[in-house]
């Protein structure tokens, strides 16, 4: 966990020479809005890439160059949507007189999507409205500062709720008010004129109370209301895309109901211009149709809001307040106050509030919601906290290094924002067909009305327009729109509660097609460390007194062998005496004395150079040479004392993790530097398939080379500064979290965990993700494959059956809410291997 907190914003950065921009996009309502605002905006100079995403309602915009947010803005409300404002108020401290009232006006009003800065001297605030998405607060703080003022970040903004998230649940209660008042309207119209087809005693009635001309009267009321109230909204963003060329969901929606609420209009107010015996009202299809696609619609936002439940969840750890120690007084303070340097105190149950080192205290941290491991992790001075984690037992104080956007929290929502909102290559497809979608629906609605005009039985003018009316109304490309993105975001959130981050959404679809993952050795299959593995001691030594004296001795050596001897000493609670007249031989080993006693430590050659047989260990020796570990000999008062071995100590996890990747049906390979019969060792007790050993340090993308004959994916799992050439050359790239900054940043994944079994439970969920947008797809394009011909009338020359127009409203509704809940099933995936309270010893 140690180098999760050098996660930092190069891993997120983009390519050189381009610049990446974020803008939040109001008014989309299905897949032909995405492709309209991608025109749009490709179309602009400097533009190098677009992507918008229907799902996050964002669209990313990448330039050579410099960006032009406003060229941006400008682009996407010709296409007829919007870019949300936020309003936003700052305080400023420093302003004396008027002139610096608009100096800071004049530096907000300088920042890119700022659109109004007004500043009042009494109060010491700025009211602010900027576009969401260009601007942050955090570019009005800076603005201020260069003009040389303090910003100061008022308590309502501290603790305000995510401002997109408050427009996502206004535009949530606005589509209920619309609803209740559209069904509310839509009823007695449905009532008047259905219940009087099906409902003999309901016509009488009707007939002989209200007649039928009143009765139309009084559909023509309430359904005009209706298309002008509540459904007003598939006109105004419709119509203005039909004469942009550039029609949608709301285009057919407008043109459907307003055909239906037109034609019944001259058979109530001029039925002498229709044919005879046609002069009939379709007021219940108009009024209908738009109460159940607003039905959609809500359904539709209220789903979607649950796919971003992770990121809500992730935003939710943070902590409100910290505890600072200032000025010798410890001080309740805003998170936003923190700066790095400050000591903060942690007390039982509290959230870490930032990232920092502890330098007094120990305790057990809960650090789950980061790596998705169960058990809580040991923290004394020294070790690294994260912000948003949960401490569990003890108290402790730890000095803050990274506040802000900077900690790793700030930045795993960053990561995982970003994998949300990319575009699979699976999407190119959609993008293809839903392209021309909306104008084919159109032109087949057109052919439609002809056909049953010109062939349709009598009366055929009303056959011809309630088939038209059907198709525009049945078609879905909301359904085909929503498909993938939501999935990803449900995928991609699932993965980070996980401790799995896909930096680059385009590994999710690839990982679930390679066929072999490389696993580099040290740091990855085993610890990354050197531990004591074994110690045999002679007839007639003790273990403890031997691993004691030896340890004694050791501790005059940095060696990283050294070093392990004395830590596994210190563990088992020895005491480590001081060693005199220490020696160092070069290639052979290490002498002293310790307590009067002479103890030497070296390989077989220094034992022999000292006249001692080493033989009486040589069954020991050979086992160890099995497992790859090189023995060591200590000699205690001129004696052959015990034979010892250091190594790298395989993870306790990385077994259990092989055989689920082989359960996969996935061949597992080894890169190591190591020997080869040392790599043959480890690959032997591991079961893995291919070994390729003795590669130096830049030869790993060669070895990658190597593995991927017959065209073989590859997966590659490093964590070292050498293994990014390979994570960067790999099909996919996975860095183990606890590995250094250069790897993270080279991965598309990264495994918070640095537990081998996050590659298993990574490929088991790209796996299900790609298996439910398959599924999404399929019943997107099969909907609307197989019911646009039944709509158009394709069923009647064979059974006399037609579709409703009000039926093809709620089957279109109900076709988004499929693929939203059918994604939303992602949240359920279980890892295929649940970390469990035997890691506990490791993780602490």
């Amino acid at each position: 966990m140690s180098n999760v907190m050098e996660l930092n914003r190069k891993s997120v950065a983009p390519a050189s020479g381009t610049a990446p921009m974020s803008v939040a996009v109001a008014g989309m309502t299905c897949a032909s809005c995405v492709g309209h605002i991608e025109k749009a905006v490709a179309r602009l100079p400097g533009v190098v890439a677009v992507s918008v995403n229907l799902a996050t309602e964002r669209a990313d915009v990448t330039f050579a160059g410099a960006p032009d947010p406003q060229a941006v803005i400008q682009a996407i409300e010709h296409a007829g949507y919007q870019v949300p404002e936020i309003e936003t108020e700052l305080g400023v401290e420093g302003m004396t007189c008027a002139s610096c009232v608009g100096h800071v006006e004049k530096a907000l009003a300088g920042v890119p999507g700022v659109t109004a800065a007004s500043v009042n001297l009494a109060t010491e605030r700025a009211s602010i409205r900027y576009r969401s998405g260009i601007a942050t607060l955090g570019d009005l703080e800076a603005a201020v500062r260069r003009a040389g003022y303090t910003p100061r970040r008022l308590e309502t903004d501290r603790t305000a709720p995510d401002r997109e998230a408050a427009a996502r649940d206004a535009e949530l209660r606005g589509l209920r008010g619309s609803l209740v008042l559209a069904a509310a309207l839509a009823l007695p119209v449905f009532v008047l004129e259905m219940g009087s087809h099906l409902i003999p005693g309901v016509h009488d009635w009707v007939m002989a109370t209200i007649g039928m001309q009143a009765s139309w009267l009084i559909q023509f009321v309430l359904t005009t209301l209706v298309l002008f109230g509540p459904g007003l909204r598939f006109f105004r963003k419709g119509v203005p895309a039909i004469l942009r060329g550039t029609p949608d969901m709301n285009s057919l929606v407008a043109l459907g109901t307003s055909a239906a609420w037109g034609y019944s209009l001259v058979a109530t107010f001029a039925p002498g211009v229709l044919p005879a015996g046609t002069a009939n009202v379709y007021y219940e299809a108009a009024a209908v149709i738009v109460a159940l696609i607003l039905l959609g619609r809500y359904l539709e936002a209220r789903a979607k809001g649950r796919t971003s439940e992770a990121i809500k969840r992730l935003a939710g750890l943070q902590a409100k307040t910290a505890r600072v120690v200032r000025d010798g007084a410890v001080l309740d303070v805003a998170l936003a106050d923190v700066v790095a340097g400050d000591l903060v105190e942690v007390r039982p149950g509290e959230r870490v509030p930032v990232d920092g080192d502890v330098v007094e205290g120990s305790s057990y941290v809960d650090e789950s919601m980061i790596t998705g491991e169960p058990v809580p992790v040991a923290k004394a001075a020294g070790a690294a906290v994260v912000g948003g984690t949960i401490n569990t037992t003890g108290a402790f104080t730890f000095r803050a290094t990274k506040v802000g956007a900077d900690t790793v929290l700030a930045q795993i929502i960053r990561m995982v924002e970003q994998a949300q909102g990319s575009k699979l290559p699976i999407q190119a497809m959609v993008d293809k067909v839903t392209a021309w979608f909306v104008p084919v629906v159109m032109g087949v609605a057109a052919l439609t009305f002809a056909i049953w005009l010109v062939f349709g039985p009598d009366p055929a003018l009303t056959f011809a327009l309630v088939n038209a009316v059907a198709v525009l109304i049945i078609a879905c490309p909301c359904a085909m729109g929503l498909a993938t993105p939501t999935s990803i975001m449900v995928g991609t959130g699932r993965a980070a509660e996980l401790g799995i981050l896909f930096r680059k959404g385009e590994a999710l679809q690839t990982l679930r097609d390679v066929s072999v993952v490389a696993l580099d050795k040290t740091g990855t299959l085993t610890k990354g460390r050197p531990e004591l593995t074994d110690l045999e001691p002679a007839e007639g030594f003790e273990r403890e007194t031997a691993l004691a004296l030896v340890a004694a001795v050791e501790a005059r050596s940095e060696h990283p062998i050294a070093e392990a001897i004395v830590a596994a000493a210190r563990a088992r609670g020895l005491a480590v005496p001081p060693a005199e007249a220490f020696e160092a031989t070069p290639g052979y080993g290490v002498s002293a004395q310790v307590g009067g006693r002479a103890v030497q430590v070296g390989a077989d050659r220094f034992m022999a150079k000292l006249g001692h047989d080493v033989s009486a260990f040589a069954g020991k020796a050979a086992e160890l040479g099995a497992l790859g570990r090189t023995p060591l000999y200590a000699a205690i008062d001129g004696s052959l004392a015990a034979i010892i071995a250091v190594a790298d100590p395989i993870r306790e996890t990385t077994p259990e993790a092989i055989r689920a990747l082989h359960d996969l049906g996935l061949k597992v390979a080894m890169i190591t530097g190591d020997n080869q019969a040392t790599a043959d060792a480890v690959a032997r007790t591991l079961g893995i398939d291919e070994v390729i050993g003795e590669v130096l340090p830049g030869g790993k993308v060669a070895a990658l080379h190597r593995l991927r004959a017959a065209d073989r994916k590859i997966a590659f799992v490093g964590d070292g500064i050498n293994d990014a050439p390979a994570l960067a050359s790999a099909d996919v790239g996975l860095a183990i979290g606890t590995g250094t900054d250069v790897a993270i940043e080279s991965a598309d994944v990264v495994l918070m965990s640095g537990d081998l079994r996050g590659v298993v439970n990574a490929i088991a969920l790209s796996k299900a993700t790609i298996r439910n947008i398959r599924e999404n797809l399929f019943w997107a394009f099969g909907y609307n494959a197989a019911l646009i011909p039944v709509a158009a009338g394709a069923l009647y020359p064979l059974n006399g059956a037609l579709l409703s127009p009000i039926f093809a409203a709620g089957a279109m509704a109900l076709s988004s809410i499929f693929v939203l809940t059918n994604a939303l099933r992602l949240k359920a995936f279980r890892p295929a291997i649940a970390a469990s309270r035997h890691d506990q010893g490791e993780a602490r």
